[in-house]
C-alpha cells in the first residue's frame, strides 16, 4: 500500500535574484511536500496536473528522481503552471503566479494511509471541490493533513478564502501554517486564538512556523515551542514544505498516521510534539541553507 497521497499543484518556480540569470526550479507546495517525503524514504504518490511541455518535463523528472509516483485526472489540454519567484537581499521570496487548477474526479489505484492537501489546489476553483471531496471520501481509512500556504494574490475575497481554508481544516487531523498565513487569514487575531479555533474544528495538532523564531505546536492540552535551528540562509523557497514533510515523517515513524491511529494522535504528549517540531525544524534549516526547494534526504537529516 502506498503510504502517502499528496493532492495539489505542481509549479515551475522561475527564481529571479538580483544580478543573476533566471533559474527554473520544480516547485508547488504539494509537489514539494511529496518530493520531501520521498527523499525521506516514504512511499509517496502525487495527484497533480502537468502539461506536455518543457516545464512539465522538468517537474516530472525531478519528482520521479526521488521516487514519487505521479497520478493525473487524464486531462490532455492542461499546461504547467509557473511562478516568478523574486528574492530580496535576505533571501526572502515573493511570488507572481500563472496557474490553472481544474482537477476532475479520478479513481485511485490504491488506498493511502495518509492524505496531504496543500495550498492553491485546496482553495482555487474549479479543482478545489474535487480536492475536498476526495479527502472527505478517504477520511474513513486515512489521516489527513493540510497546509494552507497562503498566496494572497490567488485567495480572492478574504471571508470566502477563510471559509475554504476552514473546510480543509475541518477535514484534517494535522494542520500546519506559518504565522504570515495566519496574519493574512485572521488579521489582528493572536496565534493561540487561531490555533484554538482550528482545534475546535477537528484537528488534533496545529503547527505554526515562525521563521527564525522557531515553531509552536498546539494540542487541546498543550502549547509547545521549539527554537529554530541556526543556519546560514541562502533562500527560503520550500522551507515550510520541508517542515511539513518532515513533520509527517516523524508522525509516520511514531505510527501515528492512518485512521486506526487517530486515538493515539489525540493523546499526543508535549514531549512528542517537541520531538516532531525539532525533527521538522532541522529539515527546514537544511532546506534554507541551499538554493531552491531542495529538502534533505534521510541520511542528511540523521546527520543533522
Amino acid at each position: 500500500m502506498t503510504d502517502f497521497l499528496v493532492i495539489g499543484e505542481s509549479i515551475a518556480d522561475i527564481v529571479r535574484a538580483p544580478g543573476q540569470a533566471d533559474v527554473p526550479h520544480p516547485g508547488g507546495s504539494p509537489a514539494n511536500v511529496a518530493y520531501g517525503l520521498a527523499r525521506l524514504g516514504r512511499d509517496t504518490a502525487l495527484l497533480t496536473q502537468l502539461g506536455d511541455d518543457a516545464m512539465g518535463a522538468l517537474i516530472s523528472a525531478h519528482l520521479r528522481s526521488a521516487g514519487v509516483s505521479l497520478l493525473s485526472d487524464g486531462q490532455q489540454d492542461v499546461r504547467t503552471s509557473t511562478a516568478l519567484v523574486t528574492l530580496d537581499a535576505r533571501g526572502q521570496a515573493g511570488y507572481t503566479f500563472d496557474i490553472d487548477w481544474t482537477l476532475r474526479p479520478t479513481p485511485l489505484p490504491f488506498t493511502p494511509c495518509h492524505v496531504h492537501l496543500g495550498s492553491i489546489a485546496a482553495v482555487k476553483d474549479p479543482g478545489s471541490e474535487t480536492v475536498a471531496a476526495l479527502a472527505g471520501s478517504l477520511r474513513g481509512r486515512a489521516t489527513v493533513s493540510y497546509d494552507p500556504n497562503v498566496r494572497p494574490a490567488l485567495m480572492g475575497d478574504r471571508p470566502e478564502a477563510v471559509r475554504r481554508v476552514e473546510r480543509c481544516v475541518a477535514l484534517s487531523d494535522l494542520v500546519k501554517a506559518s504565522d504570515e498565513d495566519l496574519d493574512w487569514l485572521y488579521p489582528g487575531v493572536p496565534v493561540p486564538d487561531v490555533a484554538a479555533r482550528w482545534l475546535a474544528l477537528g484537528p488534533e495538532l496545529v503547527l505554526v512556523t515562525r521563521g527564525g523564531a522557531g515553531a509552536t505546536g498546539f494540542t487541546s492540552s498543550d502549547t509547545v515551542t521549539a527554537a529554530a535551528v541556526r543556519t546560514t540562509v541562502v533562500d527560503t523557497v520550500g522551507a515550510g514544505d520541508s517542515f511539513m514533510s518532515a513533520s509527517l515523517d516523524a508522525l509516520a515513524t511514531l505510527d501515528l498516521l492512518g485512521a486506526p491511529a487517530r486515538p493515539n494522535l489525540a493523546a499526543l504528549t508535549a514531549d512528542t510534539v517537541h520531538g516532531i517540531l525539532t525533527h521538522a525544524g532541522r529539515a527546514a534549516a537544511l532546506t534554507v541553507s541551499r538554493a531552491g526547494a531542495n529538502p534533505p534526504d534521510r541520511e542528511e537529516l540523521q546527520r543533522a
